[in-house]
This record gives C-alpha cells, structure tokens and sequence, in this order.
C-alpha cells in the first residue's frame, strides 16, 4: 500500500476507525483493576451490562472476535467432533484453521446463500451414528456475514435452524461480530439472539468503532470454563477496564450511526450498478458492506486505480472487491468514492 494522506477514503474495513477524542477522555476516567485476578470493576460492569442485554447469563471480555469464537468453539465441542458453518463463515476462513488446533475439531463447511445456512442446506450433515463418522455437535451461523456481503438472518430463519438444532442434539454458536448491524437493519431485539446461541460473541471495534475487544456470552459455566481457555491462550489481560470502557462509549454512542453507514452503502452499490466494467447484486446490500465484481480486469488492477484516487477498498477474490463503511465516511466522502467509481469504470 502506498502512504495514505489526509484525503485517503479508507473503506477497507469497518476496524480502521481511530479513538474519537470523547471515547479516549472516557476511557482514560475509567477504574481500573487487575483483570486476571477479576478485579477490574469497568470490565466486570460492562460483562454484566451486555450479558445482561442479551438475555443470557454471563459474558467474558477477550482481545479480538477471533478469540470469542474460538473460545465458544471450544467450550461446546470435545476433541473430534465436527461443526458445521456456511463455507464463506469467517471461522473456516479467517481464522487461521483455529479450530482444529485448539479444540481438535473438523470443519465442515456447507454451501448456503450469501453466507448463510438454511434447515434445508445443513439436514443431510449431521453426522455421528457410526463408529467411523466425526460426531456433529455445533451449528456456527454469522450475522451479518462478511464474506456473504453483510447480510442478515431474519427471526424466522433463525427460529427454524435452533428448533433443527435441539432436535439433532446440536449446540448453536452465533458469531455475531456485527450483530450490531444486524439488530439495527432488522429491528430484532438482542434478547431473541440470546434465546438462538448456547454461546454467542459480539465485536466492539467494527461497526462501532471501539479501538479492541469483543465478548463471548453464555451460561455462567461456559464462561467459567472459557476463562481458563483465555489464560492458556495468552488472552488474560491486566487493567483492560480502559478498553472495556471505549467499547462501552461505542456502544452508547456509534451504535445510532449504523443506519446511516447503512444507507451510504446502499448508495455506493446503486452507483456500482450503473457502471458497466463493473457487477453488484444490490438487493444483497443490507447492512454496511458492499461486495462487488470486476468485470475487465482483476480486482488488483482495479484496487490499483482506486488508490491512485484516494480510495482504499480491499480484495475478496480474484476479480472481487469489499468495501465497508464505518462511521469516519460521512456524505462528502462517499460522493467522492461515487465520483471516482464513474470515473473509473463507468
């Protein structure tokens, strides 16, 4: 990557955003404690008060969403067992095969739509009736999807994949990394996700613009179990509480701001649509990631131009582009981003 000036649109991720001078005066009057011997009164409020929002019993806070769901992983499988997740899950994808190193599971990924699962496409995978078969113990679902395009589960869909799960004896994990955007797009209340998971993680530096930190949440021993698994795997952190309290500013006050990144994405993939180098299936813009396809050239090349532009966007495949929003672009930028889309391949 070239050296990024003032003017730089950066629309690679929704994790680019810097601390708002408000989110560092707040953490910085935050009390602070020795986490690891559970003395850190902001994290151990902050747990309670998004446990608590979700309907379920406990939560923990470790350094990244990685971390979350390989520990909701871990807490619900034992050693050979298999989980199954929608190919594009950031789980089989983006998690450097954590799976199998540390919880010595199988991932079997299924073929969905933009990321997600439907009863139909997971009922003739679950598996464990002979001697000779991993034995199916978790449904992972993500919402929103990443690499689907951020879209989201409705209600109904997620009701019919927990009742397949009870039935076939599955355990259900939620990565819900932007379960922000997704609450916000559908107007589904966070309680119903925790009625969905036996464990569920939830981002704070995405779409909210916390600077680290997600959560897991889940029974009081799940919990249990997940905090020694994050001090063997290097996550026990001392005075956290000031990270803690920027997630918690974020979520008081960037959590309003989604619709609107929301909306500046739906703009950028009509804009997308109209350009004839270029491809976007717009009605699967739900939330604030927009991913579309190059039609004359690869998605490096294309990458190539918008930077020389001021526009950064990231690859998702060979001739496949992902750009985010994040509450730094505002209506000024993305007319901008809109002006050089045309420009360019228009």
């Amino acid at each position: 990557m070239k050296k990024q000036n003032h003017k730089t649109i950066d629309l690679r991720s929704d994790t680019i955003t810097k601390p708002t001078p408000e989110m560092l005066e707040f953490m910085i009057q935050a009390e602070v404690g020795d986490d690891v011997f559970a003395e850190d009164p902001t994290v151990k409020a902050f747990e309670e008060k998004i446990s608590n929002l979700f309907g379920m019993e406990a939560g923990l806070f470790v350094p990244s969403g990685t971390m979350g769901n390989q520990l909701g992983v871990k807490v619900l499988t034992n050693p050979g067992d298999e989980i199954l997740i929608d190919y594009k899950g950031h789980i089989y994808n983006y998690e450097t095969g954590g799976a199998g190193m540390l919880s010595g599971v199988q991932i079997n990924p299924i073929h969905g739509s933009n990321g997600k699962l439907s009863v139909s496409d997971i009922k003739d995978h679950v598996r464990g009736n002979f001697d000779w078969e991993p034995k199916t113990s978790v449904l992972c679902l993500e919402n929103t999807t990443n690499k689907g395009g951020g879209v989201c589960y409705s209600k109904e869909e997620l009701k019919s994949l927990k009742a397949f799960a009870d039935e076939n004896n599955l355990k259900v994990h939620v990565d819900g990394a932007r379960i922000w955007n997704a609450m916000v797009a559908t107007g589904v209340e966070p309680e119903f996700f925790g009625e969905i998971g036996h464990t569920l993680s939830v981002c704070f530096s995405k779409g909210l613009g916390a600077p680290a930190g997600s959560m897991l949440i889940s029974t009081k021993e799940n919990i249990a179990k997940a905090r020694r698994f994050r001090k063997m795997w290097g996550g026990g952190m001392r005075q956290v509480g000031l990270l803690a309290a920027a997630a918690d500013y974020a979520l008081d006050n960037n959590l309003p701001k989604l619709k609107e990144d929301h909306r500046r994405a739906k703009k950028l993939a009509k804009a997308i649509s109209e350009c004839s180098q270029l491809s976007v299936d717009t009605d699967s813009v739900e939330t604030n990631i927009v991913i579309f396809d190059v039609l004359d050239e690869s998605a490096t090349d294309a990458l190539a131009k918008l930077e020389a532009e001021g526009v950064l966007m990231v690859p998702f495949g060979p001739k496949t582009i992902r750009a985010t929003f994040h509450f730094e672009i505002g209506d000024e930028q993305l007319e901008k981003v809109v002006s050089v889309i045309r420009k360019i391949f228009r």
